[in-house]
């Protein structure tokens, strides 16, 4: 786990997995390098991070790479995933200097996060987005 930036009471945090999330990380944004399904999302949730950063992990059956996605929207919880061929699953350092924006939810696309945006970029509209 390492700090990226801290703004007031905001940490940007890269995690290589979502499960070291903390009580700490509340209204946090994470840049994981965990896959979207709905057993990452859990972590988010139980933490009530601000932003979640995912690899879509190709999608898979059913969509359950991107399903935890969902789930993260109905806690208002912004929720981003990175496409699985610009970022290693599991290292958020490479999701954050190479990952680009495959799937969002509505709290994402509330904020101006797009499909195709370079997560740095995100992650910038973010930290002026939650700051507000």
């Amino acid at each position: 786990m390492k700090i990226l930036f801290t703004d007031g009471n905001l940490n940007t945090v890269l995690m290589d997995s979502i499960s070291y999330v903390t009580d700490e990380n509340r209204g946090d944004i994470i840049i994981s390098g965990s896959h979207g399904g709905t057993s990452s999302a859990g972590y988010a949730i139980k933490v009530k991070v601000g932003a979640a950063f995912l690899n879509d992990a190709g999608v898979g059956k059913n969509a359950a790479g991107i399903k935890g996605l969902e789930q993260l929207q109905s806690k208002n919880i912004i929720a981003v995933a990175v496409h699985h061929t610009t970022a290693e699953i599991a290292d958020a350092a490479d999701t954050y200097k190479n990952g680009i924006i495959s799937h969002i939810n509505a709290c994402a696309q509330n904020a101006g996060i797009q499909p195709d945006m370079p997560v740095s970029k995100a992650v910038d509209i973010l930290r002026s987005y939650l700051q507000g």
